[in-house]
């Protein structure tokens, strides 16, 4: 198992080597700079801000000059937030983005879970039914409208929950639910299905017939085998639910990496966004592995040796 992990992690660095390489050169070709304003400085200001960031250099010497940086763990300077480094901007947002999209991949297992179970043990019955149309609406309504819509009902009109913000557990609740409903939907629809081939399973039946009670039957025998494809998916829930805090982080003025990766991407804050893809890159690395460890652990035919 050590042997395959180790094999998992060196082979993630060429991985990680070419999403660095493909991010810089397309910051890079992208229209527009980090110093464009409305009102153009002047050229000699221009010329020293390039010099101080080595942008006046040739672009293959600026791609050098960052890999030598980052090879001894320097992020570099924010181009926008000059009085804060990368590694403090994102030091600073991380917690918040990793509390976000930690709490919202909990609800959306648990919630989830529960209706995929429900309505496979209560198939073709009107509970199935609302299950299904439950789920088929949370993946169809993205998060950019159900952001705005729980802001102002709940923030605005009936004042329960902040409007945006970031202070106490309270102000986590409207960005959890926006970010979770799509998952719990996927979720909800993959045990459903899985559920329900278990059910009709051999194994399942053996246990039937030997008496044991209903509750062991779904909670150990048949749950368990329901859970892989689940397991499969929490890899790019995962990195979907860090990736796509960006929209609801924005629209929640939370102060985490989705904030700083917007506004670095308008800005053409160069080092910035590539900092946040880099730690994007290594966290999808990262639960893609996981997620082979936990599939290993649940099913006894998968092993790595």
């Amino acid at each position: 198992m050590l042997r395959y992990v180790l094999r998992r992690l060196l082979g993630a660095i060429p991985t990680l080597f070419l999403v660095i390489t493909f991010a810089f050169f397309l910051m890079r070709v992208a229209p527009g700079g980090p110093f464009d304003r409305e009102r153009a400085l002047e050229a000699k200001v221009l010329e020293n801000l390039n010099r101080v960031f080595h942008l006046d250099r040739p672009l293959w010497e600026q791609y050098f000059y960052y890999l030598g940086n980052l090879a001894r763990g320097d992020l570099g300077p924010s181009f926008i937030y000059r009085d804060f480094s990368v590694q403090q901007l994102l030091g600073n947002g991380l917690p918040v983005s990793i509390q976000l999209g930690g709490m919202a991949l909990l609800v959306a297992l648990l919630v989830g879970s529960l209706l995929g179970c429900i309505a496979a043990l209560r198939q073709n019955s009107w509970i199935d039914y609302g299950v299904t149309a439950v789920a088929t609406f949370g993946i169809t309504v993205p998060n950019f409208v159900v952001a705005p819509v729980l802001s102002l009902i709940f923030g605005v009109w009936l004042s329960m929950l902040p409007a945006g913000g970031w202070g106490g557990p309270s102000s986590m609740i409207l960005p959890v639910i926006t970010l979770a409903l799509p998952q719990v939907a996927i979720v909800a629809r993959l045990i459903r299905g899985s559920m329900i081939e278990a059910l009709r399973s051999d194994h399942v039946r053996t246990a039937r017939a030997y008496g044991l009670p209903m509750r062991m039957i779904v909670g150990v025998h048949s749950l368990r085998a329901a859970c892989l494809p689940v397991v499969s998916y929490l890899g790019p829930a995962a990195a979907a639910l860090l990736t796509g805090s960006v929209v609801v982080e924005t629209i929640f003025g939370l102060p985490g990496i989705g904030r700083y990766f917007v506004q670095g991407a308008l800005n053409r804050d160069y080092t910035l966004v590539m900092g946040t893809v880099i730690i994007i890159a290594v966290f999808v690395v990262i639960f893609n592995l996981i997620v082979d460890l936990l599939y290993a652990a649940l099913d006894p035919r998968v092993r790595y040796d």
